[in-house]
């Protein structure tokens, strides 16, 4: 692992993303989290080229997977996902510049418990707008991404909790 610097402080990250989301109508906030998906796997599948996390690549690989699937499955529920998603990248220019500076400079396990934070508010995300959805199949897609949004979350947490040392007696 590099020798990036630690910080005392994780960010919060239920405030970015709520400071996101107040930059889009309600109704395209699903899309934002999508777009947000999109840029998680790019992280996935960097972090499992990373030569200190190759016996967790296939995991990392799996989680990438899960977070490309979650942003396919909330654009089926628009007709013109990919328009309304270039036009919120158009409008926030600085969500790629926002995600970067979350996780730069920090150690790989540190970056992975932010990660792993981020899951959780996803799937509760998730679930809050289930709660809301006008159809039953608009609730099953919702509830389905929360379900892959705690798989990733549980399989970043093994490995942080592979990576802690174990107390000595």
């Amino acid at each position: 692992m590099s020798s990036e610097r630690t910080s005392s402080e994780l960010p919060n990250v239920a405030a970015i993303l709520a400071e996101l989301l107040g930059r889009v109508p309600r109704d395209q906030q699903p899309l934002l989290i999508a777009v947000a998906e999109r840029l998680a796997a790019k992280r996935y599948r960097s972090w499992a080229e990373e030569e200190a996390m190759q016996m967790h690549r296939e995991t990392l690989v799996g989680c990438a997977d899960r977070e490309e699937e979650i942003a396919n499955r909330i654009a089926t529920l628009y007709c013109n996902a990919t328009d309304i998603e270039r036009t919120i990248l158009e409008g926030n220019p600085d969500i790629g510049d926002i995600n970067r500076r979350i996780f730069a400079g920090r150690p790989l396990l540190e970056q992975f418990q932010i990660q792993a934070q981020g899951e959780r508010l996803g799937a509760a995300t998730w679930r809050a707008l289930a709660a809301k959805a006008g159809s039953t199949s608009q609730r099953d897609i919702l509830l389905g991404c929360a379900d892959l949004e705690e798989a990733s979350a549980e399989k970043l947490e093994e490995i942080l909790n592979l990576a802690r040392p174990t107390p000595t007696t």
